[in-house]
């Protein structure tokens, strides 16, 4: 599998005119600290509501670090709760991604976890103080022209890190036509 750094050299080689919009997307998101900024900036574009701000609708649990297979990139101990967040990353009525959150709640504030815990805010946007970055794990692409039956144009794994390198999450996240039409 290509890794992430060698699609963002590639598609940076490549004139954006010359990219096809799944491309464009995928480029973007690979470039960026958070995919939630990302779609933000689709949403305004697309003009998808008033005002463009992305929200969570969430399905949330704990599960116990040793239920998860990110329990060793993740740096946890076998009987560390991980935070566990499923949603639908939406911009008003228009479901934008779709994606499965483990996060270590200890690295992140009291603060940061009641917002995960009780609100519809995205992942990525709570977490922004602590200066997030992505590393990408693996990646699908559909063809030009083709989409999945899910209607899923992109797909990530990837691990999020604190300013500080710490891992703090892994994501699976599915990114769906309506940004690239």
């Amino acid at each position: 599998m290509i890794g992430a750094a060698a699609i963002v050299l590639a598609v940076a080689a490549v004139p954006a005119r010359e990219m096809s919009a799944i491309e464009r997307l995928n480029a973007e998101l690979l470039a960026s600290p958070t995919a939630t900024a990302v779609l933000e900036r689709r949403c305004a574009a697309l003009g998808l509501a008033d005002p463009p701000r992305v929200h969570a609708e969430v399905k949330r649990g704990r599960v116990p670090a040793s239920a998860s297979p990110s329990r060793t990139r993740l740096g946890v101990g076998k009987d560390e709760v991980l935070g566990y967040r499923r949603v639908r990353l939406m911009c008003g009525a228009t479901v934008l991604s779709e994606a499965i959150n483990w996060y270590v709640a200890s690295r992140l504030t009291p603060e940061m976890n009641a917002a995960l815990d009780g609100g519809d805010t995205p992942f990525g946007r709570v977490i922004l103080p602590l200066r997030p970055y992505r590393r990408t794990l693996s990646v699908w692409t559909a063809r030009p022209g083709r989409v999945s039956a899910s209607g899923d144009v992109i797909r990530h794994r990837a691990l999020v890190f604190d300013g500080a390198g710490r891992p703090l999450a892994e994501v699976v996240e599915r990114y769906k036509r309506v940004l690239v039409d």
